[in-house]
């Protein structure tokens, strides 16, 4: 085990992405736990307000994020000065995305529906660092060879092809699919084939005068939604806590 974990992680100078991914998944669950305790009234946690303003935890997190940025790059990808910065890379950046939906939306919706979508950006964040991690490279090229570089047009034809297909996937409201894409080769590829979401730029460009497409795509789109949207909030919940219910209006 040890000499699979130098061979693949430390010789190669993946230790400071996997203490950075490390630090990120640990802060942003520590993080929702205490945010959860404090939501609930239990335990010693309290919210930070200084003279009755209340200090976000996106504050030290972008603190954290310069801190390790500027250091990781000045110290490299080897010795005990990267790695150091990698965790502090790695917990800024969890403490910032947690809060990615107030930076959004330029508001406290920690606990309101649009707040679902820091938790789905830490889930994406954190599967991307992982495939990084894995060996995958940006735009779907992986492993290329010596011999396959000096051929330059393939290896330019590769990317050009792989990158068309993520764009085609996030014209057509795939998002998902086109930044796993750009991860994983020709992932894309399935959002680009497939129909458009409605209300996407490439539904309001070419469905506009099809109806039946229109139609079509609206269905399988609600299809989609009510089978999967249901299991993903349970996750996000599980994650990090239901957001609060709105009052119900009596008239």
């Amino acid at each position: 085990m040890g000499h699979w974990f130098y061979r693949n992680i430390t010789e190669p100078g993946k230790l400071p992405m996997l203490l950075a991914l490390a630090a990120f998944v640990v802060t942003f669950l520590v993080t929702r736990s205490i945010t959860r305790l404090i939501r609930a009234g239990r335990g010693p946690f309290r919210n930070i307000r200084p003279g009755g303003l209340h200090i976000h935890h996106v504050v030290p997190g972008v603190i954290l994020t310069i801190v390790g940025g500027f250091g990781a790059v000045g110290s490299g990808r080897h010795g005990t000065a990267a790695a150091v910065f990698a965790v502090l890379f790695g917990m800024g950046a969890g403490l910032v995305l947690d809060e990615f939906a107030l930076i959004l939306h330029l508001d406290d919706v920690y606990w309101s529906e649009n707040g679902r979508k820091s938790v789905e950006i830490v889930v994406m964040t954190a599967a991307l660092m992982a495939l990084v991690l894995a060996g995958f490279s940006p735009l779907g090229v992986n492993d290329v060879s010596p011999g396959e570089r000096e051929s330059r047009g393939s290896f330019v034809t590769t990317i050009a092809i792989n990158f068309c297909f993520v764009l085609i996937s996030l014209f057509k409201g795939k998002v998902r699919l086109s930044v796993i894409g750009t991860f994983v080769p020709f992932v894309a590829l399935f959002g680009a084939i497939r129909l458009a979401r409605p209300g996407s730029p490439w539904a309001q460009r070419f469905y506009r005068n099809r109806p039946r497409a229109r139609a079509k795509a609206g269905l399988r789109a609600y299809r989609h939604d009510r089978r999967w949207s249901q299991p993903r909030r349970r996750f996000q919940d599980w994650i990090g806590g239901a957001p609060d219910r709105l009052p119900v209006r009596r008239p």
